[in-house]
């Protein structure tokens, strides 16, 4: 195996053992505390001006103003699922609107689970428009 620029000059891989995270911009901070917390259940903290969601594993998701955001054009955050059925019938029971999507080799039903190459999947977006999904699998080994 090659061994990178790092290794060959004897040093510390600079960010090997660092708990990276990841974050993403929203309009209206107060609005994505109230769609994370009440309508996902999920742990929310207010710190510095910004949300930290904490999800198992410890590993926390932040969420910083930006009053002229744009949302991505792409998921940003999948949410794995033993039962996408399930989590789709909670979602939409919670007020979820589910976003419907031209994409090449999959079909979806009519919850808007989409199902064909890949595990099955369904998109929503939060307040400031950002995509999320909940996919069937186990996520990251």
């Amino acid at each position: 195996m090659a061994k990178t620029q790092t290794q060959r000059e004897g040093q510390t891989p600079l960010f090997k053992d660092i708990p990276a995270f990841q974050s993403f911009a929203a309009k209206d901070l107060q609005a994505e505390k109230t769609f994370f917390a009440d309508t996902l259940g999920i742990d929310v903290n207010d710190r510095n001006g910004m949300l930290f969601l904490n999800f198992k594993g410890n590993n926390p998701v932040l969420i910083y103003p930006k009053d002229d955001h744009t949302p991505a054009s792409f998921t940003i955050l999948n949410f794995p699922v033993d039962d996408i059925d399930s989590a789709v019938d909670e979602l939409t029971a919670r007020g979820v609107k589910l976003e419907e999507y031209n994409v090449p080799g999959l079909t979806p039903n009519e919850k808007l689970i989409y199902r064909g190459e890949g595990p099955p999947i369904a998109w929503f977006r939060d307040p400031s428009g950002n995509i999320f999904a909940v996919i069937e699998d186990t996520g990251p080994q």
